[in-house]
């Protein structure tokens, strides 16, 4: 690839990480409920989830994955019943008299909040296929190791400007207090964006 279409393919990956869905989300109502702090290692969870996933497929664990379909199956449906969870706790919540300290986000000592947010990306099959296929489109099959991981660092630096910055971002009192008058707005699209990505997943197909 010319570095023209390496930028491209970088833009594109960028753009696919900031849309809205379970991790973006989830950034945004812990960065505005629990802080900039809380927000910032909910993103490092989300971003060592996501990391898990693309060295592992950079190892061929892609192919594993693929060729055992209980396994597939299995992951599917824990990370699909998983993000149900959080679209019925995000409906409930828009629905609710409760203040902007008790709205979507997630709380608790440093360690617990990582793992909720490693455990978004961790509970998505559609993780490793994503990385996989990026790895088979861009790279040859006789592409060295090298070049294999060259290729996630120059992807996963992408991923951590957004998720960080989506910390940074939903921090800020002015995003706060546009959060506070569209809140019930905001709840809504949180649900039937899990419910949604719920979705997707149950309805994934190992190609």
């Amino acid at each position: 690839m010319t570095p023209f279409e390496f930028a491209l393919l970088w833009c594109a990956w960028v753009f696919a990480a900031g849309s809205p869905g379970p991790a973006t989300l989830s950034i945004a109502g812990t960065a505005m409920n629990h802080g900039r702090t809380s927000g910032l290692i909910f993103s490092i969870g989300i971003l060592c989830g996501g990391a898990f996933w693309g060295i592992a497929a950079a190892l061929g664990m892609g192919a594993a994955m693929v060729a055992n379909a209980w396994l597939f199956t299995m992951l599917k449906y824990f990370g699909a019943a998983y993000l149900l969870y959080l679209a019925v706790k995000s409906l409930r919540s828009a629905f609710s008299a409760r203040s902007i300290a008790s709205q979507a986000g997630y709380g608790g000592t440093p360690f617990s909040v990582f793992s909720k947010g490693a455990l978004i990306h961790l509970t998505n099959p559609k993780a490793i296929l994503s990385w996989g296929s990026i790895y088979a489109i861009v790279l040859p099959s006789d592409a060295s190791m090298s070049a294999v991981f060259g290729l996630f660092g120059f992807l996963f630096f992408g991923s951590t400007l957004v998720f960080l910055g989506y910390a940074v971002l939903f921090s800020s009192k002015g995003v706060v207090a546009f959060y506070v008058r569209m809140r019930r707005v905001f709840e809504l699209v949180f649900a039937g964006f899990f419910g949604f990505a719920s979705l997707k997943i149950l309805t994934a197909r190992a190609i």
